[in-house]
C-alpha cells in the first residue's frame, strides 16, 4: 500500500465518525418531512467545512414531475433540496458517493423497546435508532472519506463527488432530480446496507392500486349483497400464483434468494360501517420487476392476471388496477466493467476478505444512476434485513470498515498529485 494510501486510512477517525452517525439519526428526516431538509442543510455544511464545493438548490417539484422519466413519490411532499459536491480538479468526477437522507416512518412506537426511535442508542458496538442502517451510516461514511482525504492534506488528480438525495424511500425523486441538473460521474458507489457484499443489480418495484367493487347491503340481508372483501379473495390468490410464475427462474446472482421479485399487498381497506356489506375494497401493495424487465411488461403481466380471475362478479365489475406512487425499474452494473474489481480489491486491501457479488430484491436510486450512463454498484455498512423494522440497527466496526474500503477507492480511482 502506498505511503498516501496509508496516510488517508490513518487520517480516518472512529470516535468522530461514530459520533456524527449518533447525531445524523437523531434527526427525525422522514420522507418529505422539514427534517428531511434540515439534514440536507447540514450535510452541505459539513461538506463545505470538508473543503468540498457544494451545490445546493430547491427542487422545482411541478418541473420534475412532468419530466419524462419521473419516478413518481408518495409521501406528501410541499418542498425538496438537493445537495451535491465535488473536490478540486477538472472535468467529470472520476467517483461519486451517494446516499439519501431520508427514512421511513417510525411504525407502532410500542415496537421499540420503550426507546425514542431517534436516540441513537448505542449497546456494545451496534447503534440503533431508524434510519441508521438504511441508510445514514453509508452517508456518514461518505463524509467520513472526504474529512480524511482533508485531514490527510490529499490532493486529488480528478474530482471526487459527494450526491445527498431526498426521497430515495418513496422512488427517487432526490436522485432524479441530481442527474437533471446535470450532476455526473464516471462511476458510483452507492452506500446502501449490504452485509460486506457487493451488489451489481437491483430487481424493481411498482405500486400498485386495486379496486374491487362489492354491492352493499344491510347486514341482517347480507345475501343481497356482494362483501367486496369476498370477492377480492380469489384475486389475491391469483397474486400469489402470479408471483410463483415469475420467481420460477432464479438468476444465479441472487444467490440463496428464491423470491428476489415478490408481490405483496400492504395495505387494505374495505367498508365504512360495521352492520353493511362492504361494496369496496381497496388494496395497495408492490410488485417486483425482474432483472432487465421493462416496467410496462410486468404492469401487463399483473394487470392480465387480475384480469382473468374466473370469478361471475369480477367478470361483470373487474377490478380496476392503477400505478400511483414510486416506480422502480431494475438495474444493473455492466458486465465486466471494472468498477467491480476496484471496489473487491479496496474492501480486501483493507478488511483481508474479498467481498461477494450479489443482487438486491429491492429497487434503490442505482437503477437512475445507471440508466443515466452512470455503472454503479452498492457497497455500504449494515444489514437490509435490519432496515425499516423496530429492530433497526448497525455495527459500528463495519462502518469503519466501509469507510476505509471507500476512502481507499477513491484514492485509487481518482488519482493524486
Amino acid at each position: 500500500m502506498r505511503d498516501v494510501e496509508a496516510s488517508v486510512l490513518n487520517a480516518i477517525d472512529p470516535a468522530e465518525t461514530v459520533s456524527l452517525l449518533a447525531e445524523t439519526v437523531r434527526v427525525p428526516s422522514v420522507t418529505g418531512s422539514d427534517a428531511e431538509a434540515d439534514l440536507q442543510h447540514r450535510f452541505a455544511r459539513l461538506l463545505t467545512e470538508a473543503g468540498m464545493d457544494v451545490d445546493v438548490w430547491k427542487l422545482d417539484l411541478p418541473a420534475l414531475t412532468a419530466r419524462t422519466g419521473f419516478p413518481g413519490t408518495e409521501a406528501p411532499r410541499t418542498e425538496g433540496y438537493g445537495v451535491a459536491a465535488v473536490t478540486g480538479g477538472d472535468g467529470t468526477p472520476a467517483l461519486a458517493l451517494q446516499g439519501h437522507v431520508d427514512v421511513v416512518p417510525t411504525g407502532d412506537l410500542a415496537k421499540w423497546h420503550g426507546s425514542d426511535p431517534f436516540a441513537a442508542r448505542i449497546t456494545g458496538d451496534v447503534l440503533h435508532g431508524r434510519g441508521a442502517c438504511d441508510m445514514k451510516a453509508g452517508l456518514v461514511a461518505n463524509l467520513a472519506v472526504v474529512r480524511a482525504l482533508r485531514r490527510a492534506g490529499v490532493r486529488l488528480a480528478r474530482p471526487l463527488a459527494v450526491h445527498c438525495v431526498i426521497s430515495e424511500e418513496d422512488g427517487g425523486l432526490g436522485a432524479f432530480a441530481t442527474l437533471a441538473r446535470g450532476h455526473t460521474a464516471e462511476a458510483a458507489v452507492i452506500t446502501e446496507p449490504t452485509s460486506g457484499a457487493v451488489i451489481t443489480a437491483n430487481a424493481g418495484a411498482l405500486t400498485f392500486r386495486l379496486e374491487v367493487a362489492g354491492r352493499a347491503a344491510h347486514g341482517a340481508t347480507r345475501y343481497e349483497g356482494v362483501n367486496a372483501f369476498e370477492v377480492f379473495w380469489p384475486v389475491f390468490e391469483a397474486i400469489r400464483r402470479l408471483e410463483a410464475e415469475r420467481n420460477r427462474d432464479v438468476p444465479g446472482v441472487f444467490g440463496e434468494n428464491a423470491m428476489p421479485y415478490p408481490i405483496e399487498v400492504g395495505t387494505v381497506r374495505a367498508g365504512d360501517w360495521a352492520s353493511t356489506v362492504p361494496d369496496l375494497l381497496v388494496a395497495e401493495g408492490r410488485l417486483g420487476v425482474r432483472l432487465d424487465e421493462d416496467p410496462y411488461d410486468a404492469r401487463a403481466a399483473f394487470e392480465s392476471a387480475v384480469a382473468e380471475v374466473a370469478h361471475p362478479w369480477l367478470r361483470a365489475n373487474p377490478p380496476v388496477v392503477t400505478w400511483p406512487g414510486g416506480q422502480f425499474a431494475s438495474g444493473r452494473l455492466p458486465a465486466g466493467h471494472a468498477l467491480l474489481d476496484e471496489v473487491s480489491r479496496a474492501v480486501a486491501d483493507t478488511t483481508g476478505r474479498r467481498p461477494a457479488e450479489s443482487a438486491a430484491p429491492y429497487g434503490s436510486d442505482l437503477r437512475l444512476y445507471a440508466a443515466g450512463g452512470i455503472p454503479t454498484l452498492h457497497y455500504g455498512p449494515g444489514d437490509v434485513r435490519h432496515a425499516h423494522a423496530p429492530r433497526e440497527q448497525v455495527d459500528l466496526g463495519e462502518l469503519i470498515e466501509v469507510t476505509r474500503a471507500l476512502a481507499l477507492l477513491a484514492v485509487r480511482r481518482c488519482g493524486t498529485r
